[in-house]
């Protein structure tokens, strides 16, 4: 799937299945919480912090799928074309970073 598809398959979802779009705020508020649930994953599965009764079921994947989703409605509600900015993005970085992380000598 692209990220033009995917942009198009959240929003029939909401439209299908949520109702309507949270507001702007409260979906920066979500996008934070399903943040928090990555980190506090990753900080069990690589870190130095040990798994919860209540972590048991945490998946990865599919918590960066929540975050991934919620990024696509904020995208989405604000009319940004996730395509064309990640392309801008890339393109700003290379211009950007194009020799500063090859000559970094701390990731030799």
């Amino acid at each position: 799937m692209t990220i033009a598809e995917a942009q198009a398959i959240v929003d029939k979802w909401i439209h299908e299945n949520g109702v309507r779009y949270f507001n702007e705020l409260t979906n920066m508020a979500i996008l934070t919480e399903e943040v928090g649930e990555v980190a506090r994953i990753i900080s069990r599965q690589y870190g130095e912090q040990s798994f919860k009764k209540s972590d048991e079921g945490k998946q990865l994947g599919d918590e960066l799928a929540d975050v991934l989703f919620v990024l696509i409605c904020l995208a989405n509600q604000t009319g940004v074309n996730l395509t064309d900015a990640l392309q801008k993005n890339l393109e700003k970085k290379t211009n950007r970073d194009s020799d500063r992380h090859k000559q970094n000598e701390k990731l030799k």
